[in-house]
């Protein structure tokens, strides 16, 4: 199993999906945490949805093998990507 943490921005004018700078300087891509925006409401959980179609096509796997863990009603969310 992968623990991906997400930083999700929903209701924004363009999509966007980008990997988290970490480090002191801030310039090394993080490989476990992002940042996504969707143009997707936070209601009735259609941005929920749809980060988790963007990350089953970036970690090409299967949506069903993607779940929210933690931070289903939060911007901040933990989700795990099930391995066979």
């Amino acid at each position: 199993m992968n623990y991906i943490h997400v930083a999700v921005t929903a209701g924004a004018k363009k999509e966007s999906f980008s990997p988290r700078r970490s480090g002191a300087t801030g310039v090394k891509p993080s490989k476990d945490h992002f940042e996504i925006s969707v143009k997707e409401k936070a209601e009735r959980n259609m941005a929920n949805t749809r980060v988790l179609e963007i990350i089953a096509e970036h970690f090409n796997v299967p949506k069903n093998k993607v779940r929210i863990i933690n931070g289903h009603r939060h911007p901040s969310k933990l989700l795990v990507i099930e391995e066979d």
